[in-house]
């Protein structure tokens, strides 16, 4: 079980302050979406949870097994499509969530072993939450508890 993520907004604005225990970090949006840029954007701090699983997770894999594993750097992008051919175009299911991931290793790896991290890294924590069906469940706190 992970920590709790506590995220707290202010009277106006779009700037969130999310505390995870002695860590603090800062999402906002774009200016261009009413933010004012201070930090990642929700999608930007979702890929970066996806990145980091991704490179600890080769990590790990590669150190135990003694792989002449250098350096791994992973970008990702979001984007959101049409499903191809769809009927309901307009209705909000017919929206695909893309996410692009493109994982550059270095190191004197042979090509059985880049193969290898490629399956490792779709078995990454974040990465099977993200394919997986995901029950949120939502409830409202009193504030005065």
């Amino acid at each position: 079980m992970s920590r709790a993520v506590t995220v707290s907004g202010g009277p106006s604005g779009l700037r969130q302050v999310i505390s995870v225990g002695r860590h603090q970090l800062i999402a906002d949006e774009p200016k261009a979406s009413g933010g004012h840029d201070e930090g990642p954007d929700p999608y930007e701090l979702l890929l970066s949870a996806l990145g980091s699983c991704t490179n600890m997770t080769l990590r790990m894999y590669a150190d135990r097994k003694g792989w002449p594993l250098k350096e791994i750097q992973v970008v990702l992008t979001h984007s959101k499509n049409y499903a191809k051919d769809c009927v309901d175009c307009e209705q909000p299911a017919a929206m695909l969530d893309r996410i692009e991931r493109r994982i550059t290793l270095i190191g004197e790896l042979s090509a059985e072993q880049r193969q290898k991290l490629l399956v490792i890294a779709n078995l990454c924590p974040v990465h099977k939450s993200l394919t997986s069906k995901i029950d949120v469940q939502t409830e409202l706190v009193d504030p005065s508890l």
